[in-house]
């Protein structure tokens, strides 16, 4: 059964403790500037993931069942079931996105965290303990960081609008007529788009194979702050489906959206992503 507003309101805000906690245990093995304290392992395609991403995915796992006992359970560190398939709610998590910076000393990466009702996010946390930045929202009550709303971005137009997008295409980009220039790649990609919300830079264009993981809660952050987040081709972004992978995704101030993914449709035609 959908949370009603006000249950909605107290699960946000035990949400974002739990996140808080999550990000506590992070914190225990991050070193500012140098290489982290966790034992550092492979996954098959060569991405790094850390003890500490285990133990925040255990934390999670067990603190959302008592949370939200009747959703399902997709996260990046636990083997995928068809079970939550069956599921009307789903708790989605990416323990610490952004590996790699957390390896590194690097302060942005973050703990996401989801839940979703009827294949869409209704409320959602982004914690980055590193930069003391907790990102939240829930459905129809806005989005705010750090206990302060979050207002739809003031972009008049793209002209000069600076977007973060997959290397391959910058030199694309710079040939733009709307003279849009480029920011610099933030390792999380929870990160990089719920920072369009705080004006760090405007437009987002992230190559093919995201997962649920990384765009769920940043998916409803973004919605509640007056910005779009869409697949290049495609509706509506929904969650809870067989495959976890995405296509290409572009985020914009939601004026703009449609202009955005045109953009990206022109700037990546041809270009091959394996």
């Amino acid at each position: 059964m959908p949370l009603a507003e006000s249950d909605l309101s107290a699960f946000l805000s035990r949400l974002e403790a739990v996140a808080r906690e999550a990000g506590d245990i992070a914190m225990t093995f991050f070193r500012p500037g140098a290489r982290t304290a966790a034992a550092i392992s492979y996954k098959g395609g060569g991405s790094p993931v850390t003890e500490a991403d285990f133990a925040v995915d255990r934390f999670l796992f067990e603190e959302m069942r008592l949370l939200a006992p009747q959703a399902g359970w997709l996260s990046e560190e636990t083997a995928d079931s068809e079970a939550r398939l069956s599921r009307e709610d789903l708790v989605i998590v990416d323990p610490i996105d952004g590996t790699h910076a957390f390896t590194r000393g690097d302060e942005r990466w973050a703990v996401s965290i989801a839940l979703v009702e009827g294949g869409r996010p209704v409320a959602g946390v982004v914690h980055a303990p590193a930069r003391g930045e907790t990102f939240t929202a829930a459905r129809g009550q806005g989005a705010f960081l750090n206990g302060a709303r979050l207002a739809p971005p003031e972009l008049s137009s793209l002209a000069g609008a600076r977007v973060i997008a997959p290397r391959p295409l910058h030199e694309r980009i710079a040939h733009l007529p709307q003279n849009i220039g480029l920011a610099p790649r933030t390792p999380s990609l929870a990160l990089r788009l719920v920072d369009i919300a705080v004006g760090r830079h405007d437009l987002v264009i992230s190559s093919p194979n995201a997962r649920d993981w990384d765009i769920a809660a940043a998916d409803l952050i973004l919605e509640e702050a007056g910005v779009a987040l869409a697949e290049v081709e495609g509706g509506a972004l929904t969650y809870n489906r067989r495959s976890s992978k995405r296509g290409m995704l572009v985020a914009a101030p939601k004026p703009f959206i449609e202009e955005t993914l045109a953009i990206a449709r022109t700037v990546s035609k041809g270009i091959s992503w394996s």
